[in-house]
């Protein structure tokens, strides 16, 4: 396949995909070999189509109205919570959220932790914004 096919037939899963803003690598691997499929992923996400935010982990991006780069579509904690999902860890709110619903706290919470159910050595964020784990 050529390199501006290849292009396209990444962008035609990415785009009328509804439900799902974060997309593994391997979702693109009956496309092509690992490096075939790397070559259009990272050129999409220098034209600022989709954001890479982790090893393997790529979100859809819109171009942000205050200065023009591309940022996700959603915030980076739903963006983690969904590829932890998709690579099989259950993630849910950490216990400083939990004692914040509760009322037990006024101090609000970052949001950029969450509780997971194993170990997860990911890095997951995009440009120095990053997603702590913790043990639920």
């Amino acid at each position: 396949m050529k390199a501006e096919n290849l292009e396209g037939c990444v962008m035609k899963k990415v785009v009328p995909s509804k439900r799902r803003n974060v997309f593994l690598r391997l979702d693109f691997a009956a496309l092509g070999e690992y490096d075939q499929v790397g070559r259009p992923l990272r050129r999409l996400v220098r034209k600022g189509k989709l954001i890479k935010i982790g090893k393997g982990l790529y979100a859809k991006a819109a171009q942000s109205p205050f200065d023009g780069s591309p940022v996700p579509v959603k915030g980076i904690r739903a963006l983690a919570a969904e590829a932890l999902n998709r690579i099989g860890v259950k993630s849910g709110p950490s216990r400083l959220e939990k004692a914040y619903n509760a009322g037990k706290t006024t101090q609000v919470p970052s949001g950029r932790v969450l509780a997971v159910n194993k170990r997860v050595r990911r890095t997951i964020g995009y440009n120095g914004n990053y997603v702590s784990f913790e043990r639920g």
